[in-house]
């Protein structure tokens, strides 16, 4: 018998695995969508033919990526959940601390989403997103501001841009991420020699870039965003901070 000619050893599911597979192959083909019930924890269990203790494994898994929403009460159990939950940044943030992900993977990630969202903005976004992204600078102006606030509505006017495009995908994706690298952000602003001056070329950056989006001139706020990111962390390496990842 050749190599090739060998059987592989099957591998053996764990039962919570089969009972995720299941659900998982319902909603991919349409069975179950957002919003729906799954069966209750009895009833779900005899038709699976597992123990329960195994259906609730399965469930909690599947809450804990954003799939489901275990409810208590007279309405409660298992319901599909219907806006995007936090599986996919909390997945993110863990992989970004255990240096999965590089941090050029990141930065490379953010400017390739910023540069298309901005410019989505300059063409998309309405009277009253351009109000609600320049209040977010006007905080950011407040001379008492510390830096674990300033990088928040830093990160805040950033995701406000996505969310002006119209696309939840993209909006959802840029708000995973930002949020994913909050404590690396906050860690680079602390190393910063005088993150104060710093602020000021940030406060300066922003603003072009709203009055960009605001003069519907997507190409050129793509490149100020561009400029705008790639700066700040020549800035963090030059002023000795460098990029954790």
């Amino acid at each position: 018998m050749t190599a090739n000619d060998r059987w592989e050893p099957v591998q053996r599911l764990r039962t919570y695995e089969q009972v995720m597979a299941q659900i998982e192959q319902r909603i991919l083909d349409g069975r179950l969508k957002a919003g729906d019930h799954l069966p209750s924890e009895r009833e779900l269990a005899v038709s699976l033919g597992v123990s329960r203790p195994s259906l609730r494994e399965s469930l909690r898994v599947l809450e804990a990526l954003g799939i489901v929403e275990i409810r208590r009460g007279g309405e409660g159990g298992a319901v599909l959940v219907q806006t995007p939950g936090s599986g996919m940044v909390n997945l993110l943030k863990l992989q970004i601390a255990l240096a999965q992900f590089s941090w050029t993977d990141v930065l490379e990630t953010r400017l390739a989403l910023e540069t298309w969202s901005v410019e989505e903005a300059a063409y998309r976004a309405t009277d009253d997103d351009h109000r609600e992204l320049a209040a977010i600078l006007d905080r950011m102006d407040d001379p008492s501001i510390e830096a674990p606030e300033f990088n928040s509505l830093d990160a805040a006017f950033h995701m406000r841009i996505a969310e002006s495009t119209g696309n939840a995908l993209t909006a959802h994706f840029m708000g995973s991420l930002r949020t994913a690298i909050h404590r690396q952000m906050v860690e680079m602003y602390a190393e910063l020699t005088d993150w104060r001056r710093t602020a000021i070329t940030v406060r300066r950056e922003h603003r072009e870039i709203l009055e960009l989006i605001v003069r519907r001139d997507g190409k050129t706020a793509a490149r100020a965003v561009h400029t705008h990111i790639s700066d700040f962390y020549k800035i963090g390496a030059i002023d000795g901070a460098h990029a954790p990842g």
